[in-house]
């Protein structure tokens, strides 16, 4: 392990509710949510660590983590902890009281005992569901040279987007000026009045400054949330700097996406199926890590293309273990482990997950369907919008969400 990286102790977020990201969460923690294919998001900033070489991580967790302490326990049990390396799901302690984590502040407060167990210099605070490649050694290096208190990774955004953000000014040493989160009306950066400078919601503190800030913000009436609350507050006191995000991705635009709304899960899923994708999955040098059910390989049966024949195709998709195809047609989707689509039917931009059975004779089109579902013969979905309304989950855009294992009619 790298010395500088023996020294940092990660604390990554997994815990919220992810309320818009129903019903995909009704079951499951956030960022266990399956993602492209085969994995699940807090895959992502897991394989920046490793491919970082920070191997001290522990994993808070919350709300309906069965299936996320499950994923940590049997696809992520890589570590020597003989070595000081460990990745733990740490649920809610109640050592401080008897409420769950209050916010992103409090979570990091309830686990103080952490702190003082590991001592270690630095602790990097990560969320669990953002999709993005970053080598936190840049980060700590540049944390170091600038002997900052608290480093926030930040990234430029469209102006318009930037009221979903934490909106971050700074001076000519990066040194940050100012902190505003979601602000109703965003500052542009002075070099371009059509761009925002945000944080990521990553912040890497000494560890002193990091308990003594927390413990602060415990006492008062607060949201106890790092960027409403402890980030504004260390302004005018603290040495605060912004680290410009360096994607790892080696594509001319960043990546960098916060899968907060069902909207925003099926447009990241649908960047990987694009013929260059803005997100690289296939890039040997930054590999990225999941668990992995042991599934033959996936398969298209029939070929007939003569009128009323049967062809199994796909196109322009993601296809995983263990599918079958079977004198269907699958366009521009992602289709998860295990599933079968059976003759006639029709999959377009959609993402379909592990183990769903697609009946004959059936029409999908914008659709995420969860696992399990069993889709009847005949069936259409994001063909008749007040039938689909009746049933089903739609999203601004107009995306239809099929819940877990929900008996179709």
């Amino acid at each position: 392990m790298h010395e500088m990286s023996r020294k940092v102790l990660v604390m990554l977020l997994a815990g919220g509710q992810g309320e818009r990201l129903y019903p995909l969460t009704r079951d499951r923690a956030k960022p266990a949510v399956p993602f492209g294919g085969i994995y699940r998001i807090i895959d992502f900033p897991l394989s920046s660590c490793l491919n970082s070489g920070l191997k001290k991580i522990c994993v808070l967790t919350q709300y309906k983590s069965y299936s996320l302490d499950r994923h940590l326990r049997i696809g992520w049990n890589i570590n020597n902890y003989e070595l000081g390396e460990f990745i733990e799901g740490i649920p809610p302690q109640k050592r401080t009281s008897d409420l769950w984590y209050q916010g992103t502040s409090d979570a990091v407060y309830q686990n103080i005992y952490v702190l003082e167990r590991e001592r270690p210099e630095k602790v990097l605070i990560l969320a669990g569901d953002h999709i993005y490649k970053m080598d936190y050694r840049e980060l700590i290096e540049f944390h170091e040279s600038k002997k900052a208190d608290v480093t926030v990774p930040c990234i430029e955004v469209p102006l318009n987007e930037a009221n979903r953000f934490g909106n971050v000014s700074i001076n000519n040493d990066q040194k940050i000026v100012d902190f505003v989160e979601k602000p109703d009306h965003p500052q542009s950066m002075p070099s371009n009045p059509n761009i925002a400078l945000v944080s990521m919601g990553i912040y890497l503190f000494n560890t002193e400054v990091l308990v003594k800030r927390v413990i602060e913000d415990a006492k008062k009436d607060t949201s106890h949330d790092f960027g409403k609350n402890v980030i504004p507050s260390m302004i005018h006191e603290g040495r605060l700097f912004a680290y410009i995000f360096n994607d790892k991705n080696n594509k001319a635009v960043k990546y960098w996406r916060d899968i907060g709304t069902l909207d925003a899960y099926w447009d990241a899923n649908m960047d990987l199926i694009q013929i260059d994708p803005i997100f690289n999955l296939y890039d040997t040098s930054w590999p990225i890590r999941t668990y992995h059910k042991q599934f033959p390989p996936a398969k298209t049966v029939f070929s007939e293309l003569f009128p009323g024949g049967k062809c199994g195709t796909v196109l322009n998709s993601l296809v995983s273990n263990g599918c079958i195809v079977s004198g269907a047609h699958v366009e521009r989707s992602v289709i998860s482990p295990n599933v079968r689509i059976e003759n006639h039917s029709e999959v377009y931009d959609s993402i379909i997950m592990e183990g769903v059975r697609v009946g004959k004779n059936v029409k999908i089109r914008n659709t995420i369907i969860d696992k399990f579902v069993i889709v009847p013969d005949g069936k259409q979905i994001g063909y008749n919008p007040e039938e689909d309304a009746r049933q089903f989950t739609i999203t601004e855009k107009g995306i239809i969400v099929v819940p877990k294992m929900l008996p179709l009619l």
